[in-house]
Formats: structure tokens, sequence, C-alpha cells
């Protein structure tokens, strides 16, 4: 029962993930022709950039971790594969950050009647691409739907189970 709950334990931290990433280009694209901010200048392009955590077990661990149960089970299993130390496959969760694009990566207009131009007339824009923010919504908003996908299944497989 503990694969069933660490599997909806991964997806949980997957929705996570990519609800900031909505939530960044959700700020993104407001902030499109946001060309002067608190602190100063235009607004800067947000990315979630997604790490696994150092605490934790690595991914390559974990697999051999779960190879090594696999190859207890048929001894043809995973042929030439070592045996690894057993021991209880902990998930972590995600750790992720938001961060700000390079200072220099706006975007030049040249609208001389702009309030926020330059002695030649040109505006700093944001380096924020529509399209590109579009794109990033539907990739986050599909991973998102994988995943409840996902946790509905484990959750169908939990209650077939206590059925039994």
């Amino acid at each position: 029962m503990s694969g069933i709950l660490n599997a909806i334990k991964v997806s949980a931290a997957g929705l996570s993930v990519q609800r900031a990433k909505m939530n960044a280009v959700a700020e993104n694209i407001a902030n499109a022709e946001t060309t002067k901010t608190k602190a100063g200048g235009p607004y800067r392009r947000q990315s979630v950039v997604v790490s696994e955590s150092r605490e934790k077990l690595k991914f390559s661990t974990l697999m051999q971790k779960a190879g090594s149960k696999l190859r207890r089970t048929n001894s043809k299993h995973m042929t030439g594969v070592g045996q690894t130390a057993s021991g209880s496959m902990e998930i972590s969760r995600a750790q992720w950050k938001t961060e700000r694009a390079a200072k220099d990566a706006f975007k030049l207009v040249y609208e001389p009647s702009h309030p926020h131009a330059d002695e030649n007339g040109y505006v700093k824009m944001p380096d924020v691409e529509i399209i590109t923010e579009m794109v990033d919504m539907m990739a986050a908003s599909r991973a998102y739907e994988a995943n409840t996908v996902a946790i509905s299944a484990a959750k169908n497989m939990a209650s077939e189970a206590l059925d039994i």
C-alpha cells in the first residue's frame, strides 16, 4: 500500500510544480507591457526551475533500489546488475525556484511619445513573448492534468485493493 501512497505523493509534488509554472506564466502575461516596476526598470520574465533535493536520495539511487527489488522476484530480471542494499524508498518533494531573466534581455521599441522613452525615443520593453508564454501554459496545464489522472488512478487502485 505504501507504493500507492508514494505514487500519490510524487504526483502531488508534480501538481505543486505545475501550479507554480502556471502562476509564473500568468504573471508574465499580465506584465508583458509593463515598462516600469517598483525596482525601476521594465518587468523581467519569470521562469520556474525544478531540481532534485540534495538532502534526499538521488533518482539514480532510487532506481537502483527498485531494480534490486525486481531482481529478487525472478533470477532472469536485470541480469548483470549488482545487488544493492535494501531500504525504504523515500520520495522527496521537488525543489523549485523562480528565476528572473538577465538584465540586458529587454527589447528596445522606438516610441518617442511613450512616457518612459529615453532621450533617443526608445522604450525598454519586457522580454516576454506571448506565444512562448502560451506554449508554456499549455505544457504546464497538460502536465497538471496528467498528474491528476495519475492520482485518480492510484486512488482507484487503492479502492480496488480494499474491495478484495
